[in-house]
């Protein structure tokens, strides 16, 4: 017994041993882990090439590199890593070489690394490549005049517009920015390069429409079909695409296609909604692709079609299966499409019986996606997050036999971190709705203890809080702050079924501000940890919104913090670019329904305004432009309520750089800080 009893204190010893070396996160530390983007599975399953950025804060940027690892975990070592930017890789269909994009150009290189060769030499440069089954043909995207014949006129025009003194623009359409830049005369075009001729196709030479769509795409939206004879891909053809989320899928017999002449091509989709993502069966018979019904709605529920390539027949077989599907993959045996698709606070994986519609759910829990199956169709190979690790690779047998991690690239810092697993609670919103939020505690949470709340209001509004490791608006770093991390998921919130996303538009401040206000109350009146006396509120975009709707409407929170948030909805209306979404969520255009835009404007009850208010924006935020801060700002200090402007003049809708991130996080918990009781 003695010796049983010693063993417990010996354990229980370490415990506390390993429990105080751990801290809490820092903004450091987001900065300090690698972020695995994309990755490819070699032909014969054997060997995983990925991309993984790096940070260096002192130098104010990333690197991007690119590594191997044996599909079993073992042998992680790198195959490209330079101080030049090194991304994308993408096996050869006979597994001897590995493509990547390097320098603005598509470069070979063998299993090792090296026997370097440069692919493609065009001046407008290539990117997004995709091989064809046989390793004879790629495609490859890249930004041209749409009226220049060759690469010499497109060289001849950028070097005339560089040599003028003048750098006006002339704008004579919509849409003429996008996010965070100016799209210009050019057009992103969709290239066919012939390996064996040594010639390049632009397959819409002439179009003033965009490969892949400017918005609304997917994660692949071009390819080959197996046999490499015809190509699919997505384009919007609508004159004013500011106005349309119509992208449709379209197809091309590669044998009309001529060096220098257009390549005629055919729509296969019939919505007036959004179309993307067209994947080829195994057997090259059908086609599938995502649709949305309804034109002019951007989160409309995603449909799995299925488009007979010999009847021309189209299948909707996901009609009845409540869920709105990410990215789709075909089984080798062409029987199912396994796809992923938010859930609740989770992005899980499903499959979907191609004939029948049964549906069969894979994993749940934590945010998935990135699949590549393996030709034997026995395991499927994905990323995964969760809120306690970033993006890691992982693998999941087809036949039920469990999940496994094959990379660990940030497992030895997170060692030494001290995290809380995210919980959820369920309260009542609007019309008796149930509305589930996520809670995180602090590190080396005390149940005695009374802690700040920080209510945070995700964006979109389509979007959801999920169980994820997002390296702007992270959860566990707010937490790491010392508060209660309390995120709703109000009306508007994916993964809750289409008719819980629809409830938000044409009410951006009804329905969704009483979901948001009773999880804040449930979360005060059930947490007794919960400091009454400290909460605080932030957001962005729609949250940003949010708040600026919040300090017209109450005055419980001490202070708030609204990072790119809509303020006067009249005046957005003409600055942002996708004009859809406005003419969408408030059911037509300020002239033709002044009364929505007025009713649901946060400006008009400025005359409310009292709580302390931080304001973040980025000067090259197009989506929501700099003037609707500027409008929150002067109208706070003009009323004397406390509050100050953050102001980046080289950021957009996000906040991407080290140096100014680590200020973003800074300047929010100082802000917070000041107005605690």
């Amino acid at each position: 017994m003695k010796s049983v009893a010693r063993t417990l204190l010996i354990l229980a010893i370490t415990a506390l041993a390993v429990t105080a070396q751990k801290r809490a996160m820092t903004a450091e530390d987001l900065w300090a882990m690698k972020r695995i983007g994309s990755f490819d599975l070699s032909p014969d399953g054997s060997l995983i090439a990925f991309d993984v950025t790096t940070y260096d804060i002192n130098q104010n940027k990333g690197n991007t590199d690119i590594y191997l690892v044996n599909s079993d975990g073992t042998n992680l070592r790198p195959l490209k890593a330079t101080p030049e930017n090194e991304s994308a890789p993408k096996f050869s269909p006979d597994g001897k070489s590995i493509a990547y994009e390097y320098k603005g150009q598509i470069w070979l290189c063998d299993l090792n690394g090296g026997n370097d060769r440069q692919l493609t030499d065009i001046y407008t440069g290539a990117s997004g490549m995709v091989w064809s089954k046989d390793g004879k043909k790629i495609l490859f995207v890249s930004e041209v005049y749409p009226d220049c014949p060759d690469q010499n006129c497109n060289e001849q025009r950028d070097q005339q517009k560089e040599e003028s003194k003048v750098k006006a623009r002339m704008i004579t359409e919509l849409m003429f920015r996008s996010w965070n830049r100016w799209r210009g005369e050019k057009r992103s075009h969709l290239f066919l390069y012939d390996l064996d001729k040594n010639e390049y196709y632009d397959l819409i030479q002439g179009s003033k429409s965009d490969v892949p769509p400017v918005d609304l795409g997917s994660v692949q939206d071009y390819t080959f079909s197996p046999d490499g004879k015809e190509v699919a891909f997505v384009m919007n053809t609508d004159k004013m695409p500011a106005i349309s989320t119509n992208n449709d899928v379209f197809v091309i017999n590669l044998e009309d296609v001529k060096k220098g002449t257009p390549a005629p091509y055919k729509k296969i989709s019939v919505s007036q909604g959004n179309d993307n993502q067209p994947v080829y069966s195994p057997d090259g018979k059908f086609i599938a692709f995502r649709s949305m019904k309804r034109a002019g709605f951007e989160a409309d529920k995603q449909n799995i079609m299925i488009y007979n390539r010999a009847s021309g027949s189209l299948t909707n077989i996901t009609e009845k299966i409540d869920l709105s599907a990410g990215q789709i993959v075909w089984s080798p045996d062409g029987k199912y499409i396994y796809f992923d698709a938010a859930n609740e606070i989770y992005n899980s994986v499903y499959r979907v019986n191609v004939s029948n519609g049964n549906l069969l759910m894979f994993v749940k829990d934590g945010v998935n996606n990135s699949m590549i199956i393996s030709k034997d169709g026995e395991e499927i190979f994905f990323k995964r997050q969760k809120t306690t690790m970033p993006y890691e690779i992982f693998a999941l047998k087809t036949n039920g036999g469990g999940i496994r991690k094959i990379t660990d690239i940030n497992g030895e810092l997170l060692a030494g971190i001290e995290f809380n697993e995210p919980e959820t609670f369920r309260s009542e919103g609007a019309e008796g709705a149930k509305v589930q939020s996520i809670l995180i505690k602090p590190p080396f949470f005390d149940p005695n203890k009374k802690y700040p709340l920080l209510f945070l209001i995700h964006g979109g509004p389509q979007g959801h809080w999920s169980d994820d490791f997002h390296y702007r608006w992270n959860l566990q770093m707010f937490a790491a702050g010392g508060y209660v991390v309390v995120a709703p998921n109000p009306r508007g919130s994916t993964g809750y079924g289409q008719k819980f996303v629809d409830e938000i538009s044409g009410d951006w401040g009804g329905k969704v501000y009483i979901d948001l206000m009773n999880a804040y109350d449930y979360a005060l009146d059930n947490y007794k940890f919960i400091d009454y006396k400290n909460t605080f509120a932030a957001g962005a975009s729609y949250g940003g919104y949010m708040i600026n709707w919040i300090l017209g409407h109450t005055d419980r929170f001490n202070a708030l913090v609204c990072h790119a948030g809509v303020f006067n909805l009249e005046s957005m209306y003409g600055t942002t670019e996708e004009l859809w979404f406005p003419e969408w969520e408030f059911k037509g255009t300020p002239w033709t329904n002044r009364p929505l835009y007025e009713l649901w404007s946060p400006h008009r009850y400025a005359d409310k305004f009292k709580t302390p208010t931080l304001v973040i924006h980025g000067a090259n935020d197009f989506r929501v432009p700099e003037g609707q801060a500027f409008e929150l700002f002067t109208t706070l200090q003009r009323k004397g309520v406390p509050s100050k402007f953050l102001y980046f003049p080289d950021e957009y809708h996000f906040v991407t750089k080290p140096q100014n991130a680590l200020l973003w996080w800074k300047t929010i918990f100082d802000w917070l800080d000041e107005y605690k009781k």
